[in-house]
C-alpha cells in the first residue's frame, strides 16, 4: 500500500441514523438526501445502506441515473429541479420526481408535448430567498400545474429553512407560518424539515422529512455534535504516523516556520493533508487521535503531511494509527477549528483516499 490514508464508511451507523430520524419523526416519511456523492461517503454505498428510506433526494440527474443503475427502486426527487426541456423525457424514463421552483420550469412543463405524468414538488420561498415561488403566487402556480396533462395531479408542497439550527430563533417559526398560510387551501403532501428541523422543530415534520447531514451523524447546531442527538458518525478519516522526529527547543516546524518548539520534543508526521481533503486552515492545536490519545497539530497543514505534538503520546511509534475525525473525535470539532461545518469536510475527501466499507 503506497499511502495509508483511508475513509472508513460505517454502514451500521448510516442505518442507525435512519432509525433515529424515524424515531424523532415517527409520523413522517423519510426522504434520504444523498446529494454530493452521498455527502462524500459514496452515493451507491450510502443508498444501499439506506434502502429502508421512502425516497432519495439528489441534486443532479446524473446522480439519479446512478441510483437507478444500482437497482434502487424508491422514489427519487430532483431537489433543484430540471434545467431544460430535454430533461423531461429523462425524468419520465427514470420515473423521477422533480421540484418546480421557478416560472421558467413552469413554462417548460406547459410547452411539453406530454407523456407519462411527472410527479412534482412545488417549492415555496417561505423566507430563505434562494429557490421557490413567493407565497402570493403559490395558489396560481399550483392550479397551473394541476391543469397540465403531463403533470401528476398529486402535487407535493415543500419549503426550505434558513436557520433551523437555531432552536430558539424566530425565523423558522415565521417560515412555518408563511408556508402554512400559502398552502392552506391546497391539497398535497407537505415537506418542510431538513436535518436540523428533524432534530429541533417537531412542528415542521409534516408528511415528509428530508434529512441530509443527520443521516451521516453530523450536526450543524452550534456547540452540539451528532452524538448529542443520538447519531453516530458514518465516516472515520484515518492515516498513520510515517515519521517521529526529535526537534530541539526553539526550532520551528512546517511551512512559514509558524510554530516554534517550546522545548526538545517529539514531532510526529502523519500521511494526511489538504490533498486528501483535510482542511488546510485547521490551526495549530486542532486535535488528532494517535492510538486513541489526543495530539494537537503544530504548524501548517500541507498538501500531503501534517505534523503533531507527541509530548502527550510518548509511546507513539512509526506506523501507529491516527484518526483525523470519526468515533471519539467528532468532525464538528475539526470543522469548528477550521471555521467551517462538518458537511464541507466530509464532502471534500479527494479521490486518492482509499474508501473502506465497515
Amino acid at each position: 500500500m503506497s499511502r495509508p490514508t483511508s475513509a472508513t464508511i460505517h454502514l451500521d451507523a448510516l442505518r442507525h441514523n435512519l432509525a433515529r430520524v424515524r424515531a424523532l419523526a415517527p409520523r413522517s416519511r423519510v426522504m434520504a438526501v444523498v446529494k454530493a456523492d452521498g455527502y462524500g461517503h459514496g452515493l451507491e454505498r450510502v443508498a444501499r445502506a439506506l434502502e429502508g428510506a421512502d425516497a432519495f433526494g439528489v441534486a443532479s440527474l446524473a446522480d439519479a441515473e446512478r441510483l437507478r443503475a444500482a437497482g434502487l427502486s424508491q422514489r427519487i426527487v430532483l431537489l433543484s429541479g430540471f434545467d431544460e426541456p430535454a430533461d423531461l423525457p429523462l425524468l419520465r424514463r427514470l420515473s423521477l420526481d422533480t421540484v418546480v421552483h421557478h416560472a421558467a420550469q413552469l413554462a417548460m412543463l406547459e410547452a411539453d408535448a406530454g407523456g407519462a405524468p411527472i410527479r412534482c414538488w412545488l417549492k415555496i420561498d417561505s423566507g430563505m430567498h434562494r429557490l421557490g415561488f413567493p407565497p402570493d403566487e403559490v395558489a396560481a402556480v399550483h392550479a397551473r400545474l394541476r391543469a397540465l396533462p403531463g403533470v401528476d395531479t398529486d402535487i407535493a408542497l415543500m419549503t426550505h429553512f434558513a436557520s433551523s439550527d437555531e432552536f430558539a430563533g424566530d425565523q423558522t417559526r415565521e417560515q412555518i407560518a408563511r408556508f402554512a398560510a400559502a398552502t392552506a387551501t391546497l391539497s398535497g403532501e407537505r415537506s418542510l424539515a431538513n436535518s436540523a428541523a428533524v432534530l429541533g422543530w417537531p412542528d415542521a415534520h409534516a408528511d415528509w422529512v428530508r434529512p441530509g447531514g443527520a443521516l451521516y451523524g453530523i450536526s450543524v447546531v452550534g456547540g452540539k455534535t451528532g452524538a448529542d442527538f443520538g447519531l453516530r458518525p458514518a465516516m472515520t478519516l484515518s492515516s498513520r504516523l510515517i515519521a517521529i522526529n526529535r526537534v530541539r527547543g526553539g526550532e520551528k516546524v512546517g511551512y512559514g516556520a509558524s510554530w516554534q518548539c517550546p522545548e526538545d520534543m517529539p514531532v510526529g508526521v502523519v500521511a494526511l493533508g489538504y490533498g486528501d481533503g483535510y482542511p488546510r486552515h485547521a490551526p495549530s492545536g486542532t486535535p488528532m487521535l494517535v492510538n486513541g490519545v489526543r495530539a494537537p497539530i503544530i504548524g501548517r497543514v500541507s498538501m500531503d503531511l501534517i505534523t503533531l505534538d507527541l509530548r502527550g503520546a510518548p509511546d507513539a511509534r512509526v506506523g501507529d494509527p491516527v484518526v483525523a475525525w470519526g468515533e471519539g473525535l467528532p468532525v464538528e470539532e475539526i470543522a469548528a477549528a477550521a471555521g467551517t461545518i462538518g458537511y464541507e469536510l466530509v464532502c471534500s475527501i479527494t479521490r486518492r483516499v482509499r474508501f473502506v466499507e465497515h
